[in-house]
């Protein structure tokens, strides 16, 4: 799950990181009176979005005066903000965080992150910072800065003085960035985090260390850890309609952008079914893992959930049958079919449990069903329906 700058600073400040002076507004005339609050000037308006590059789009500017400040709100609300992680369909901005400007002296990059290699928490650090950490390590990554922290051991003091001397931060700053560190991973380590991510890091005229931007993404596993995060922080508008509906019934999705629509149980198999689409020349439309506890009405809501996606030209299914019987998934597809009137053509592959019993109630429904003797036949036969 992401949430907002804004949020994140909030929980930010709760564990002492400092943050700029600031707060949210929804239209002008509040950012207006925010910028007003913070007692001079220049000010940043800037989108809030669950995106990066926000500046590059248009989305950050700095107001000189009031009357700047609120203008720049009243054009940034409500754009269509095209950046490179939101893809060329954009995202609308239905809010904006006002922040008091800064003399910034150093710009630095800094993260924390799980390294699924050596299942220990990464701190990134770069004196590149303001730009993408992407476009640094691919022209210059010798200016990356990884520290190593053993979560059964936690954060120590040696760590942030090992990344405080990778950013060569002056004297006075090291003290304050050692401790703010520490500070973001407890944050981490607390909210089940997957990234904290500050870029800029900013280091002020007079040697402060002060957090400019901020993006935390929370482990999806955790959230019944986080319900108070959850019902807070959690912004439905900034999620994919198609995966917020799958979500409410348990559905793991992830919409793609092929034309091949398909239902599978377990995620590794799931991911092998998108290999065999794409082998077989077409493109998978989404990732569906119905799970391997699923039900007839599972797979009915998973149906409805692929076909509101117009891309889709064809529906694949593949189920091993376990705990999911092959003819409790039969049933479940039948009953689909008839309930929503699909006009897809659909291919159904099965093995397992229940297996024939399965494959005898589809060949009965009088419906246009294709079934697959293999995943090679199934993504083949899909490939050409669609194609």
């Amino acid at each position: 799950m992401k949430i907002h700058e804004f949020q994140a600073k909030e929980l930010f400040k709760e564990y002492g990181v400092p943050v700029p002076r600031g707060g949210p507004a929804k239209n002008a005339d509040e950012a207006a009176g925010i910028a007003e609050s913070l007692g001079g000037f220049p000010v940043v308006v800037k989108a809030q979005i669950h995106a990066g590059g926000r500046g590059k789009g248009g989305g950050v500017k700095v107001s000189k005066t009031l009357d700047a400040a609120k203008e720049n709100a009243a054009a940034i609300i409500g754009m269509n903000l095209v950046t490179r992680q939101t893809g060329p369909e954009g995202r609308t901005v239905k809010q904006v965080l006002v922040e008091e400007g800064l003399e910034i002296k150093k710009e630095l990059y800094l993260s924390l992150i799980i390294d699924r290699d050596t299942a220990n928490i990464m701190v990134i650090a770069s004196e590149a910072g303001g730009v993408e950490i992407e476009e640094v390590a691919a022209s210059t990554p010798e200016k990356i800065i990884k520290v190593e922290i053993n979560p059964l051991l936690g954060i120590q003091p040696y760590h942030g003085r090992q990344a405080a001397f990778g950013l060569n931060l002056p004297a006075a700053a090291i003290k304050p960035f050692t401790k703010m560190l520490n500070q973001l991973y407890k944050l981490f380590v607390a909210y089940d985090c997957s990234l904290v991510e500050i870029n800029p890091l900013v280091l002020t005229g007079d040697d402060a260390v002060i957090a400019l931007d901020a993006k935390m993404d929370f482990d999806d596993n955790a959230r019944f850890r986080h319900t108070d995060i959850v019902e807070k922080y959690r912004d439905l508008d900034e999620e994919d309609p198609l995966e917020v509906e799958a979500s409410k019934y348990n559905l793991n999705y992830i919409n793609m952008d092929g034309n091949v629509g398909n239902m599978v149980n377990g995620a590794g198999l799931a991911m092998a079914v998108m290999d065999t689409i794409k082998l077989a020349g077409a493109e998978p439309a989404n990732f569906l893992d119905v799970g391997g506890g699923a039900t007839a009405e599972m797979v009915e809501n998973g149906f409805r959930i692929i076909l509101e996606d117009e891309k889709v030209k064809g529906i694949l299914i593949n189920i091993f049958g376990g705990i999911l019987r092959c003819d409790i998934l039969a049933q479940g597809v039948v009953a689909a079919a008839k309930n929503m009137d699909i006009r897809v053509p659909v291919v159904v592959r099965m093995e397992g449990t229940n297996v024939e019993e399965g494959r005898k109630i589809l060949e009965d429904s009088g419906m246009k069903i294709f079934t697959a003797v293999d995943m090679k036949d199934a993504g083949e036969q899909v490939a050409r329906i669609v194609g």
